[in-house]
C-alpha cells in the first residue's frame, strides 16, 4: 500500500512567495506524484510533470543555496531532499 506523504513543516502564516515555501510546496507536489506513479507506471503525462516540478525546484533550491547557504541547509535537512550533485 502507497502512503502519501505530506510533510506540514513549515507554518501556513508564512509568506508563500518566499523560496522556503516553494521549495516546501513543490516537494509536497513531488511526494504525490512520485507514490501516483508507482501504481501507473504508465502514465508518462505524470512523469513529465514531475520533471518539470523537479527542475523549478531544483533552481529555486539553487537560487536559494547562492543567497543564503544557512537557509539552505536548514532546508534540506527538513525536507529530508538530498543535495544536488555538482558537475
Amino acid at each position: 500500500m502507497v502512503k502519501n506523504l505530506c510533510i506540514s513543516v513549515i507554518p501556513q502564516k508564512e509568506n508563500r512567495g518566499s523560496a522556503e515555501f516553494q521549495v516546501f510546496s513543490f516537494t509536497n507536489k513531488i511526494r504525490r506524484l512520485t507514490s501516483h506513479l508507482e501504481l501507473h507506471r504508465k502514465d508518462y503525462l505524470s512523469q513529465r510533470g514531475l520533471q518539470k516540478i523537479l527542475g523549478k525546484r531544483q533552481r529555486i533550491l539553487a537560487y536559494l543555496s547562492k543567497k543564503n547557504k544557512v537557509r539552505y541547509k536548514e532546508l534540506i535537512s527538513q525536507l529530508n531532499i538530498r543535495e544536488p550533485q555538482t558537475r
